[in-house]
């Protein structure tokens, strides 16, 4: 399971939802290397990314928020070995395209939301860094309209549906083996 989508756009709750209704569902705690938040995260080093990344042992790489993160094949390969369904937090489209390499039949989730929901969501979730979110919510946006014929499984506009209700919508998906297609993105984007 990917879920991309800009900052406040639901990753962690549907994620908590999905595993709510299905205790498999669990999400990848992605490699962190630097400040800020660790919930959700293995914190490690600069030097392990770069280490995993020289022995390909690495399906993507980022930086943001002035941190180093990494989705590395041997996590995902031993939660996928613990008959656990992996859940991606991604907010890069190129990051989305490296995961589904990884050999398994990926329900790939846009999660969108308007500019205004995202801060309002900040703000109320105590962030410290509500400008640096809005300005990662434009560059999603961007990112979107650059790869605007990527194919989604499914786009869940996350302030007009419940938790629930998305997480319903994508194990339904997942239930029907639902493949990606490509999807107006422009018109969604605005």
């Amino acid at each position: 399971m990917i879920l991309y989508g800009p900052p406040g756009s639901g990753k962690d709750t549907v994620t908590t939802e999905l595993s709510r209704l299905r205790p498999e569902f669990e999400l990848f705690k992605r490699l962190k290397a630097g400040p800020g938040r660790a919930t959700g995260y293995r914190l490690t080093t600069v030097d392990h990314i770069e280490e995993l990344s020289r022995a390909g042992g690495l399906l993507y790489r980022n930086a943001r928020y002035g941190a180093e993160y990494a989705i590395d094949r041997q996590g995902l390969a031993a939660l996928v070995d613990a008959g656990r369904i992996p859940v991606l937090h991604l907010g890069q489209v190129v990051g989305a395209s490296a995961a589904a390499n990884f050999p398994l039949h990926w329900i790939r989730v846009l999660l969108w939301c308007p500019l205004d929901v995202t801060e309002s969501r900040s703000i109320s979730r105590g962030d410290k860094d509500v400008e640096a979110r809005v300005k990662v919510w434009h560059e999603t946006r961007e990112d979107l309209l650059a790869h605007e014929t990527e194919p989604w499984t499914l786009i869940l506009r996350t302030d007009q549906l419940t938790p629930a209700e998305s997480a319903n919508a994508i194990i339904d998906a997942l239930t029907a083996n639902a493949s990606a297609e490509s999807r107006s993105i422009p018109e969604l984007v605005g």
